[in-house]
């Protein structure tokens, strides 16, 4: 049912508008207001997919409900109401963020019609946000552990804010699905997300690849080139394996997150950068700074959120989901029938200790698929996945 709230301080007019509407639609619920002031305690406390709001009235102008509900609850399609001294007001009004307007007294199918416009494109816009938030299949988070429930219930609290998160666990365990699960879940989804592996670059250019740098900067400098933060602006940066960055560059990341600014490698220039960092690491961050290694200013301001991602030993019960999971995966890959495994087979890899954890029982499941039988059974997983 859609939920409409009508703000208009003439009482003539509010109860024509509030008769209009329920009598149109049994799927309407209308709410009144008879102030700008009482409205916006309505729509403070309470969820409502349109709001009629009249122009001119005492104690808080239409103009200005608009621009407080914009701040709130930017979703919500606001219908402005005009006496014929205000239309340049509404006009104004629709440069701010308003639906539409109607002019008083209302015409009833313009009133209908754009009330029912209005509709539609809320509707829309949460089906749009609903969408972004759904997840690419390509970073499926299987299990229905307690320790996977818990990592996905973090993430949907966090998701929506630009805290900060650092993700730990050993490697092979995940720990790239949830910064995809962070990204995709939030309001920077339909900005880039971009990945940068720490320990996979030389320490000597790593600034370069995080910062970029000017031409002539160093030997192989030959034309100016954006960094991964410039890159990642408006969107979201992972920097993963984090504990293998060189205190050097651990410098320069802590003022970007300080200051929002970042430098080129052989330039002095500021530019500013908008990006949500997070980061993820194999290794224990506070043993590293009790060793000098890592900056414990770096790890306050990377650290507003702490994920573990548990080993795969710590969640068997996950195994048979990830089984059948990764069987139909890699099946679709090769262009193959699905292959079924036997409840022994599935049991019996439950049983292994698995210390290149998800990562490594992909690779087995793959290797069981391709060597098995039509069925993969319990002999299969001893022959060709022992440990």
């Amino acid at each position: 049912m859609a939920k409409i709230l009508v703000i208009e301080d003439e009482s003539a007019i509010r109860r024509v508008l509030v008769k209009i509407l329920s009598e149109e639609s049994d799927t309407y619920e209308v709410s009144e207001a008879e102030d700008g002031l009482s409205g916006i305690e309505k729509i403070k406390s309470e969820d409502y997919d349109l709001i009629l709001c009249d122009i001119k009235m005492p104690k808080m102008d239409g103009v200005e409900v608009l621009e407080a509900v914009k701040k709130v609850k930017p979703e919500i399609p606001i219908v402005m109401i005009s006496g014929h001294g205000d239309l340049d007001t509404a006009v104004n009004t629709m440069r701010l963020g308003a639906f539409d307007y109607i002019s008083k007294p209302p015409d009833l199918n313009r009133l209908l019609n754009t009330v029912r416009n209005a509709l539609d494109r809320k509707e829309l816009i949460v089906e749009n946000k609903r969408l972004k938030k759904k997840v690419s299949k390509n970073y499926d988070m299987v299990g229905d552990s307690q320790a996977i429930a818990a990592i996905k219930d973090i993430i949907e609290k966090v998701a929506t804010t630009d805290a900060r998160v650092l993700i730990t666990g050993p490697n092979g365990t995940g720990k790239e699905l949830v910064a995809h699960w962070i990204h995709q879940k939030s309001e920077r989804s339909a900005g880039p997300m971009i990945e940068v592996n720490c320990a996979a670059i030389p320490g000597e250019l790593i600034e370069s690849e995080l910062f970029g740098h000017v031409k002539g900067a160093f030997t192989s400098a030959n034309k100016d080139r954006a960094g991964k933060f410039e890159a990642a602006n408006g969107g979201t940066i992972f920097l993963d394996e984090i504990g293998d960055m060189s205190l050097s560059a651990q410098a320069k990341v802590l003022r970007a997150l300080q200051e929002n600014k970042i430098q080129r490698v052989g330039s002095d220039k500021d530019i500013k950068v908008n990006v949500r960092v997070v980061a993820a690491t194999n290794k224990d961050l506070k043993k590293e700074i009790a060793e000098n290694k890592f900056r414990e200013d770096l790890y306050h301001r990377l650290a507003v959120i702490l994920v573990k991602v548990p080993a795969l030993n710590d969640r068997r019960e996950d195994i048979p989901l990830l089984v059948d999971y990764f069987a139909k995966k890699i099946s679709k890959e090769q262009g193959s029938p699905v292959k079924t495994f036997s409840a022994k087979a599935v049991k019996q890899l439950q049983q292994y200790d698995w210390t290149g954890n998800v990562r490594e029982l992909r690779n087995v499941i793959e290797r069981l698929i391709i060597l098995g039988g039509k069925e993969v059974s319990e002999e299969d997983v001893k022959l060709f996945a022992s440990k």
